[in-house]
């Protein structure tokens, strides 16, 4: 008897981890996806009872691979393939209350300063170093 395999990338393309397999091929390529514990290729054949660590986003899971599937279908039938660990699960929940907890200690912004804000962060810095020359 043959064990029926299914390939990583396709599996987690079907698990709506990864909204496309280039996508999911990627993550698997750049070290994000781990099966039993070590580094893995987009070709590797995954099979039930395998446990995959993936990184999506924030959040880093871990789940045992319960069914197989190289066909993407709606997000109730995706969940069947795959369970997650309890450990992960609060793993996730803490790391989640860890961001909230700390979203104001640092903002972080993509955009660059408005004029406004430009004028403020020179206006900040001057009397700091007026502050440091009088002291």
């Amino acid at each position: 008897m043959t064990e029926q395999t299914v390939r990583i990338d396709k599996w987690l393309w079907a698990c709506r981890f990864y909204k496309t397999r280039s996508l999911a091929k990627q993550e698997i390529d750049g070290g994000k996806v781990r099966v039993n514990g070590g580094r893995t290729k987009p070709s590797r054949e995954v099979r039930i009872g395998d446990e995959v660590r993936l990184k999506t986003g924030w959040d880093e899971k871990t789940v045992v691979v319960r069914a197989l599937s190289d066909q993407r279908r709606g997000a109730p039938e995706a969940q069947q393939l795959y369970e997650e660990t309890q450990e992960s699960i609060k793993e996730r929940e803490d790391r989640a209350a860890q961001r909230k907890v700390s979203r104001g200690a640092f903002l972080v912004s993509d955009a660059r300063p408005t004029k406004k804000q430009r004028r403020q962060i020179h206006q900040f810095k001057r009397r700091s170093l007026e502050d440091d020359a009088g002291h």
